[in-house]
């Protein structure tokens, strides 16, 4: 099982990251794709990903498709609520979902940020 990838990013490091994405792509016929997912501000990360939307995540985590009911009952709230958190991180691209249910077919996510103190912004972290 994979893990996603999450970034924090601004559209010119995207754009830098698909120019070198594609400068590999020349260079190197097969390479298996890497799952990343890029929020544009921690705020939006953080408006996404709350600690009750994790334990959705984490409740899917390497299960297959699990039915809303299925899933609400394994975290403990009312189906409805659960049924939005999955709307939410559907439509942010964190996991799947359709008429059959959600999934997120990764055994766990790596968070790849750092905060420079001296301006209080989080960016990408540069290896």
């Amino acid at each position: 099982m994979s893990t996603l990838n999450i970034h924090l990013d601004t559209g010119a490091n995207l754009r830098t990251g698909f120019t070198e994405a594609g400068e590999l792509a020349v260079i190197v016929n097969t390479r298996e794709a890497i799952p990343a997912l890029y929020f544009r501000s921690y705020e939006d990360l953080h408006r996404v990903l709350t600690p009750s939307r994790l334990r959705v995540v984490m409740a899917l985590a390497g299960q297959g498709v699990m039915s809303i009911d299925e899933l609400a009952r394994r975290v403990g709230r009312d189906a409805p609520a659960v049924h939005q958190d999955v709307i939410t991180l559907a439509d942010a691209g964190v996991i799947d979902h359709t008429e059959k249910g959600a999934e997120f077919p990764h055994r766990g996510i790596h968070l790849d940020f750092w905060v420079d103190l001296s301006d209080g912004n989080m960016q990408r972290h540069e290896q």
